[in-house]
Formats: C-alpha cells, sequence, structure tokens
C-alpha cells in the first residue's frame, strides 16, 4: 500500500486563503439580524516587518475574530498602518542620503513626495505578510493614519481641544532626540542603567578662601551653570551659602579667574547624601536644575545646537560632540587641578525610543495637551469596569500613569505627519484653524486686520505626535469625524477587544479611551462612548534562554520563514500553545514542529 505523502501546508494555505478573499468571506457589513463583533488592528508602522510579537498578537485577533463569525456574528477584523513620523522620516531621510540629497535642500513639499513614494514601496509589506499568516481581515476596509480623511480628522480634533483650552503653546523643556532632530513625549524616553563617570570638580570662591567640590556626570555643561545648589538643613555648607564661585574655564581667556560668578544657593530638592551634597544649577540642560532656576530666577543658557554638538557659547569646545567635549573637558580640569576625582557611577540614561540616542532636555516652544481632565473619565470606566484588562494585574499598571499623567507633548520638528493647524499673523500672533481661510477670517473678525491676505499667513511647521493620529483610531476607521453617526460607526463602534502589548498601555490604549471619551456624544450610555470593552495584553516573546527576541542579539527567527517550513497553522499552533495571557512567551521551534 502506497503510504500517504507528507503534508506540504505552502500549496494547500495559499490556494484555500485565495478561495477566501475571492469569495469575500472577510467581508464585513451592518446588518440589523446579526450581533457585531468589531477587531481593530493595532497599526504596525509602515517602516516594520513581520516580527514573532506581530505573530502571537494577530493569531489572537484572528482566532476571536474567527471564533466569533462562527457563532453568528457580523464579525469585522479591520486592518491599517500608522505612518510613524520618526521611523519613517528617518528611513526616507537615509534613502535621499544614499542619492546624495540633503533633507535641507528640499522644500517640504518635495520631501513629502519623496516620503509617500516611499510608503508606497516598501509601506505594505507587513500587511502582505499577514496575508501569508491567514489573517481573516476584511481587506477591502484597510486604513492609513494619513488617508486624507484621517489628516481631517486630526485637524478637527486639534482645533476643538484648542477651543476648549486643553491645547496650548508652551516655552518649557522637553526631551529632545539629536538624531532625530525632534522633541519626543516623556513616554517615549526608555531609561536604561548604563556605566558612566561621576566627575568631582572644584569652583574657586570669588574671595580666593578656597574651593566648592560639586560631583556632575556633565562636565560638559559646566559653562552653563548659573548656582551652586545646596539643601538648606545640610549644615557642612550652611556657612557657605550666599558666597560667590568662579565658573570653570568662563573667563575671557579661557581661564577661571575673574570669569562668571556664581552664587551658592539653597533648595530643597538637593539630596544631602548624593555626590558631595552639592549641585552645579544649568537650567537648560537637565529638568531638576530648570525647575530650580525658575524657582531662583537663574539665567537660562543653552551650550547645544540642536544635534547634540556644543555652540558658539562654549568658547574653546565649539562645534565638539557632547561627548567629545564631556571627555576632553574633564581632561582640561584635571590639567588645570580642579577635577579631583572621577569615579565609577551607574545611573540611568534616557535614550529616545525610536533613534536609541541619549536624550538631551531641551527649552523650546513647543505644544501640548492637557492631561488631567481626560485621564479622570479614562481612569473611571477601567476602575468601574466598563473596559476590562486582561490580565487584571494591569490594572494598577494603567491606574499609577492616569493617577500621575503629566501635559503631553504633542509637537514634533519633522515633515512626514499631519502639520499642526496654527497659523502665524505677521505680528507673532498664532491662530488655531482648521485651514488657512478660516484663520484668515479670524484674523479679520477678532483682530481687525483686514489688509491681510492668505500669503500673509505662515502655517506652523511642525508635526503633531504620531500617536495623536493613532488615539482616533478605533474612530477614525469608521469616519466617525467626517460623518458622525454614519451606518458603520453606529454598528461596528464600539470595537469589542483591543489585543495589544503592555508597553503602550499608556502610549495608546489609554489615550484611545480618552479619545472615546472626549469624541462621542456625552448624551450616549458610556458603554455606547468606551472604544472597547475588552483589552488583551499579550506577553513578550523571548527566546529559549528568556532573552527579549531582537534583531541586535540575532535570536530572533524570520515569521516568513518559519511559515514556509512549518506552515501558517503549524507557527500559529506553536505560538499559542506557548502562550499564557499577559506573560511572556517562551518560544521554541519545537512547538511549531508540534503544530505542523
Amino acid at each position: 500500500m502506497e503510504l500517504t505523502k507528507t503534508y506540504e501546508p505552502a500549496a494547500i494555505e495559499a490556494k484555500w486563503y485565495a478561495h477566501w478573499l475571492a469569495n469575500g468571506y472577510f467581508g464585513a457589513k451592518p446588518d440589523s439580524t446579526k450581533e457585531p463583533y468589531t477587531i481593530a488592528l493595532p497599526p504596525p508602522n509602515v517602516t516594520g516587518v513581520l516580527h514573532m510579537g506581530h505573530m502571537l498578537n494577530d493569531t489572537i485577533q484572528d482566532i476571536l475574530v474567527r471564533r466569533a463569525r462562527m457563532q453568528g456574528k457580523m464579525a469585522l477584523w479591520i486592518m491599517g498602518t500608522d505612518h510613524a513620523s520618526i521611523a519613517t522620516e528617518a528611513k526616507v531621510v537615509a534613502m535621499l542620503k544614499e542619492q546624495g540629497i540633503s533633507k535641507k535642500d528640499l522644500t517640504r513639499e518635495q520631501f513629502l513626495e519623496h516620503a509617500y513614494a516611499w510608503k508606497d514601496k516598501y509601506g505594505g509589506i507587513i500587511l502582505e505578510q499577514l496575508k501569508r499568516l491567514g489573517a481573516g481581515a476584511d481587506w477591502s476596509r484597510t486604513r492609513f493614519t494619513m488617508e486624507p480623511v484621517m489628516n481631517e480628522a486630526v485637524t478637527e480634533v486639534f482645533v476643538r481641544l484648542h477651543k476648549k483650552g486643553l491645547i496650548y503653546q508652551g516655552y518649557r523643556l522637553v526631551n529632545w532626540d539629536p538624531v532625530a532632530l525632534t522633541s519626543v513625549s516623556d513616554e517615549e524616553v526608555v531609561y536604561k542603567e548604563e556605566q558612566s563617570k561621576l566627575y568631582h570638580v572644584r569652583y574657586p570662591f570669588t574671595d580666593g578662601s578656597g574651593y566648592m567640590e560639586v560631583a556632575t556626570t556633565r562636565p560638559e555643561t559646566i559653562l552653563a551653570d548659573r548656582a551652586i545648589a545646596v539643601n538648606p538643613a545640610d549644615e557642612r555648607y550652611a556657612h557657605l551659602v550666599g558666597k560667590q564661585v568662579y565658573v570653570p574655564f568662563s573667563a575671557a581667556d579661557g581661564g577661571t579667574e575673574g570669569g562668571i560668578q556664581i552664587p551658592i544657593i539653597t533648595d530643597e530638592a538637593i539630596l544631602i547624601d548624593f555626590g558631595t551634597g552639592c549641585l552645579k544649577v544649568t537650567p537648560a540642560h537637565d529638568a531638576l536644575d530648570y525647575e530650580i532656576g525658575q524657582r531662583h530666577n537663574l539665567e537660562i543658557v543653552d551650550l547645544l545646537t540642536d544635534d547634540g554638538h556644543m555652540n558658539a557659547k562654549a568658547g574653546a569646545y565649539v562645534g565638539l560632540d557632547r561627548f567629545v567635549a564631556r571627555k576632553k573637558f574633564a581632561k582640561d580640569l584635571e590639567a588645570a587641578g580642579l577635577l579631583t576625582k572621577a569615579e565609577d557611577y551607574t545611573n540611568k540614561t534616557g535614550r529616545s525610543e525610536r533613534t536609541n540616542a541619549v536624550i538631551e532636555p531641551r527649552l523650546s516652544r513647543q505644544w501640548f495637551v492637557r492631561m488631567p481632565a481626560l485621564a479622570k473619565p479614562a481612569l473611571d470606566v477601567v476602575n468601574d469596569g466598563t473596559i476590562r484588562l486582561y490580565p487584571e494585574k494591569f490594572i494598577n499598571t494603567y491606574r499609577h500613569w492616569m493617577e500621575n499623567v503629566r501635559d503631553w507633548c504633542i509637537s514634533r520638528q519633522l515633515w512626514w505627519g499631519q502639520q499642526i493647524p496654527a497659523y502665524y499673523l505677521p505680528n507673532g500672533t498664532v491662530i488655531v484653524a482648521r485651514n488657512k481661510r478660516e484663520a484668515l477670517r479670524e484674523a479679520r473678525d477678532k483682530y481687525q486686520l483686514f489688509a491681510l491676505s492668505e500669503v500673509d499667513l505662515r502655517q506652523d511647521e511642525d508635526v503633531v505626535d504620531t500617536w495623536f493620529s493613532s488615539w482616533l483610531w478605533p474612530l477614525s476607521i469608521f469616519d466617525h469625524f467626517k460623518a458622525p453617526g454614519n451606518p458603520d460607526v453606529s454598528y461596528f463602534y464600539p470595537t469589542n477587544t483591543l489585543v495589544t502589548a503592555p508597553e503602550i498601555l499608556f502610549f495608546w490604549v489609554a489615550r484611545m479611551v480618552m479619545a472615546g471619551l472626549e469624541f462621542t456624544d456625552p448624551g450616549l450610555p458610556i458603554t455606547q462612548r468606551v472604544p472597547f470593552t475588552d483589552v488583551y495584553l499579550t506577553g513578550i516573546v523571548r527566546d529559549k534562554l528568556g532573552r527579549k527576541m531582537s534583531k541586535s542579539l540575532g535570536n530572533s527567527p524570520d515569521p516568513i520563514e518559519q511559515i514556509e517550513r512549518f506552515g501558517a497553522d503549524g507557527v500559529r499552533f506553536g505560538m499559542m500553545v506557548a502562550s499564557p495571557a499577559g506573560n511572556d512567551l517562551p518560544f521554541d521551534e519545537k512547538y511549531c514542529e508540534q503544530g505542523r
């Protein structure tokens, strides 16, 4: 008897998936005779390719949607991609560089032409890969966060929040990414323990009576120091408060004697047991220093360019990279007898989530969203169980974030993204409006500037944070802002289950809840206003040694290669058999072999 050949999944899976698509089995439309069930895919970046985390996340979503469809529900799984401002702009800039083109030599319109061309070529790769996975989605409804209608939604929301006083422009210290050349929000800064040096520096008293010793990790910012601060309860320094010291190398000849004089002050924020108990206060280069500077009315001196080099105020160090300047400054301090020691030190360094660059605190004018008023109702619906988190352990994490929320910096110094709908008049007045025509009308009506024309108005060059478009996702995918109450949004919203990763619980999940409650009809029941009812939080896919999978470690298998070896169903089974909700998944190919 001839034995049956080993099952070869590739041909079978391709055949049947094509059949399903051709017959529209995954399509969904409003049907009053059926209960709706909706999942909105967390939109992957257009720069992305499928990784094992996507495989886990999307397999879970597919299971839930197919189950609902088998139960007779009108099941809709909506796909889409996120324009990913920082990551995409970096890709396009790198591509242009290879072609010998610099972004600074292009107009905004020219750059966007290149960006859209890049997006059209590469932006759909991950969605095509999801088809290889067998995703049962309604592909006819695929969305992109920079479609014209979604751009209009972002503009509408910005204008509404500004009119309510929930969006404002402020001159504040922000997190600056010197590689992407843009501000980033607090949530986009990842703090990692890293080895550095703690330098003990002598600041000579101006009366010649000795030195004040200060410990710092950043000697390159010394020329921007404007005070030495001690704790008022620190008895060691009580007799020195009010005295003056020289800032090293601040004299006209590059020396210290006769240079900038700064006072010794007291502030309760100073830690008595850190370093020498003295803090050099550099208001332009540290968040705590900035707050101290505000309390004591200290001058703000910025020593850095936007790409992390020393500027013209840095004297002999002008033009040096900040880390090169750090080493040179330390060497010069030692040669001058002003460095007593440099000890190894472990501290938490803030790095940009997108570029991994060390973040610089930087004072600049940015746009912010006032968060407390938006956060409270979004916390209430989780506390009272209207929205359920699985596993429940994440409720405490959610609650902590929401109870300690800070204003959201939403402006980014980029060109790829939704341009901020703010228009500047020749006299500097700023008007927030849906378009230049509306801004001109307000300028004439409010300020009686009848001689102005549209060419006199200059639109803000910044774009909004990518998350400012994706927080609208459950509403914008149904064109809620263009046509409130349309059949799709009335039937499919709110969505049912959100499947996502815990690390974006605040980035995205909480903000979607805020947006759902803010931009739906307050007269509706709360259960019809939240963006989803259940949030399933997956674990992290790890290798057999317990390490998080990453390109840098080389321990992350290519999902497409896995599918070719074991079949889509085999890989999906292998992922799910080892995946407890909310806990990390120890991935091993043996599970995929078992699935095959």
